[in-house]
């Protein structure tokens, strides 16, 4: 299994903390976020990681090459960072990933080990992590679930009076999946018009297409998506 981390972002509603630092090196109770997120990817035996590049590549870089140079890490850069979107660098990571199973993250979530654990346990092979007690509005990424609990819909759009908890950034994709995936993503990608889409959108046309997707329920343990002062302030109390 491989891990894909989703690190191109400008981080422009945190601003000024991210004029001259990347998002996910901000510390957080003394760790930066893509550290302790690397923590928590080596202590469940993954070693072979994908990290998307974007705004202040270097700086992502230098940390990972000095901090963890143990693990496998493949850096693949987004120089269009400004002007996409999740959806277009996560395919960037397409030939990378080849036939593997992999989890893809966020590199703005901070989270406890114990979230990365219960998805990689999950005996479903394409999961979501997903938090049911929190208030959803436009901003958050929705999930609907059909009534034995499988997933129907996942994304922004959806209304959330329709919405059964919001997708916290971090997914197993199991390689059959993958495949379908990044075939959407590809044919997605090829107009212009659908470069600032997100990767979550993808996952209903997925399910859509008979891929079944499952949630993962984290609901109770830490995790903070870090978009703006207020969830930077929350991640560290």
């Amino acid at each position: 299994m491989k891990a894909v981390i989703l690190a191109a972002g400008v981080g422009s509603r945190i601003r000024p903390l991210t004029n001259s630092s990347h998002k996910s090196l901000l510390p957080v109770k003394g760790v930066s976020i893509l550290e302790r997120m690397l923590q928590n990817i080596e202590s469940e035996g993954i070693t072979d990681i994908i990290i998307v590049t974007g705004y202040l590549a270097n700086q992502i870089k230098t940390l990972v090459m000095n901090e963890f140079p143990k693990l496998k890490i493949a850096f693949v850069h987004n120089s269009r960072y400004e002007n996409t979107n999740t959806g277009y660098s996560l395919l960037l990571t397409k030939e990378l990933v080849g036939d593997s199973d992999f989890i893809k993250f966020d590199a703005d979530v901070v989270f406890e080990q114990s979230v990365l654990k219960n998805l990689i346990n999950n005996k479903n092979s394409n999961c979501l992590c997903i938090d049911t007690n929190i208030h959803l509005d436009k901003e958050e990424v929705k999930v609907a679930l059909t009534k034995d609990g499988a997933i129907s819909a996942v994304s922004k759009k959806l209304d959330p009076k329709n919405s059964h908890g919001e997708s916290i950034g971090i997914e197993k994709i199991s390689k059959e999946a993958g495949i379908i995936l990044f075939e959407e993503l590809s044919s997605l990608m090829i107009d212009d018009a659908n470069h600032q889409e997100y990767y979550d959108d993808s996952y209903t046309t997925l399910v859509n297409k008979s891929v079944p997707f499952h949630a993962v329920d984290i609901t109770g343990l830490r995790w903070v998506e870090i978009d703006t002062h207020e969830d930077y302030q929350r991640a560290n109390s």
